[in-house]
């Protein structure tokens, strides 16, 4: 018994089953090819916060310096 699962591509919201999709999660080449796109142009992108500046930079790069032992 195969599964069936009918998914909704996230591209063009057309109905496919999931699991006989070579595309997946989307129901052809070309949803994937233009969602790839949008990524590549910065269209879509992961929300960060504001970039670090140089005195952050220098905290991060302190403390991952290994600490001196005052074993000796």
């Amino acid at each position: 018994m195969t599964k069936v699962l009918k998914v909704k591509c996230p591209r063009c919201k057309e109905s496919f089953e999931y699991y006989s999709s070579e595309f997946r999660p989307f129901c052809s080449d070309k949803c994937k090819m233009i969602d790839l796109g949008q990524w590549l142009t910065e269209n879509y992108r992961v929300p960060s916060q504001k970039p670090l500046d140089e005195v952050d930079l220098e905290t991060v790069i302190r403390n991952m310096e290994p600490e001196e032992s005052d074993e000796e």
